[in-house]
């Protein structure tokens, strides 16, 4: 058992006295209760809900890092005549993500990018750059043709900590490709010497290293990804489909009791599944909006709070598609890596669902809430049942263990994108390492 293992009882109710300091953003009051819950040792079965949240407390400043004035402050720089009153208009729909602290609101640290997003709701600021999707839209149109398409890709990535940690014990996990349906001829080309690969089907696969010795650790890695093109016009599923692969796993995949009236609404009078799934799909990319989010680390249980909120990102749309799928009776599960074209790579999440005879579809939810937002009907309906070969699959399960499991708090526990490090067994946060990711080459086949 590790530190990361207490997240599986996140979705467990705190008790009222400390939940009522965390609303109002008295950490120190609610992380002084916890540690006297855990002195007088008479609730154990709620010590590891009670673990994770002080951790989660201690941390919960970094990713809510401006006070509201600030804020304001910061966008009044270029929206000159924003006023208080329209920024609190934002932060009550949504736009904007906000926590108490100290008793005070401070804005997520991401929140003028989210607000980029949406320019008709912040007029004043400059819009996000568009993206470059004519190219990309050109080759789905080929891979609907011709049924696939197909990459070789190289990348190289590195992790090392910020700071100066001379002759202290490091231990470092980097991600790399996993054995999935979509890729293969998977070669580590170079790394850094004594990295140790986890099996090719690890749940999150890795290369890792433990030394007192070297401070910068590195890997070049090649592999091809197939997207084979699935025509969902054409596909009749079985009367009968499997029953893998539809258990809850809390947190994050814990039914509670709203998505399971959700669920049945949203299919409710559907018999076939893959009419099931699309339904699901439909719902969650017209109806959830992107928002840049705080660490994982920070949010309850996702599925549930996507549904709620109806804002996320690309982790929170594929979490809430798979609970909803699995309440449905369709298989689904995760994927998560990398977003990958010819300049730059990025972390991303996505889904995958089962339908009989066909096997493993994808939907990536939130590629399809982004065509929504920009009108292309075409590109929202193609993420469902389909991906795009501008990928490197890592992982295939949330909150899986790392091998060897990480001793100390990983800076994301659920999830595995750029990398952890532990100095001594401490787990590094974000702002501790370095991490990067570069495209040495991307070919199409």
């Amino acid at each position: 058992m590790t530190p990361n293992d207490d997240f599986r009882s996140l979705h467990h109710q705190l008790p009222p006295n400390i939940r009522r300091r965390v609303a109002a953003g008295d950490l120190e009051g609610a992380v002084r209760l916890i540690d006297r819950c855990l002195a007088d040792g008479l609730q154990p079965q709620l010590a590891p809900r009670l673990r994770c949240e002080r951790e989660r407390l201690l941390r919960l400043p970094s990713n809510y890092s401006i006070p509201l004035e600030e804020g304001l402050a910061l966008l009044r720089e270029e929206w000159l005549d924003v006023t208080e009153e329209q920024v609190r208009t934002l932060m009550d729909a949504g736009r904007i993500d906000w926590r108490y602290i100290d008793g005070k609101p401070h804005l997520h640290s991401r929140f003028l990018p989210s607000l980029r997003l949406y320019p008709k709701d912040a007029p004043g600021l400059t819009a996000a750059a568009p993206e470059g999707v004519s190219k990309e839209g050109a080759l789905l149109e080929q891979m609907a043709r011709e049924g696939h398409l197909s990459a070789s890709v190289t990348l190289r990535a590195s992790i090392r900590p910020a700071e100066g940690v001379e002759g202290r014990e490091l231990q470092a996990w980097l991600p790399i490709p996993a054995a999935c349906p979509q890729q293969s001829h998977i070669e580590l080309l170079e790394f850094t010497p004594g990295g140790v690969a986890a099996p090719e089907d690890a749940p999150q696969r890795t290369l890792w290293w433990k030394s007192d010795s070297l401070r910068e650790f590195s890997v070049t890695y090649r592999y091809h990804i197939r997207a084979d093109y699935a025509d969902l016009s054409r596909l009749k599923a079985d009367p009968v489909q499997p029953t893998f692969c539809l258990e809850e796993e809390p947190p994050h995949l814990w039914f509670s009791p709203y998505l399971r009236e959700l669920a049945e609404h949203i299919t409710r009078g559907l018999t076939d599944p893959l009419d099931r799934a699309r339904a699901i799909y439909d719902y969650v990319t017209n109806t959830v909006d992107y928002r840049f989010q705080p660490d994982y680390f920070q949010l309850p249980p996702i599925a549930d709070l996507c549904a709620r909120e109806l804002r996320g990102d690309c982790g929170l749309f594929a979490l809430l598609f798979i609970a909803l799928c699995r309440l449905s009776g369709i298989p689904a599960q995760w994927q998560s890596g990398l977003a990958v074209n010819e300049r730059e790579a990025g972390c991303h999440d996505w889904a995958m669902f089962y339908i009989a005879p066909h096997g493993w579809l994808w939907a990536d939810c939130s590629y399809g809430s982004s065509a929504r937002r920009k009108g292309d009907e075409a590109r929202r309906r193609h993420y469902f049942g389909n991906l795009d070969p501008w990928r490197m699959v890592a992982n295939r399960r949330c909150l899986a263990p790392l091998t060897p499991p990480s001793p100390g708090w990983r800076h994301d526990p659920y999830d595995n994108q750029l990398g952890e490090m532990t100095v001594d067994g401490r787990g590094l946060l974000g702002c501790e390492m370095e991490r990067s990711v570069d495209v040495v080459e991307f070919r199409l086949l």
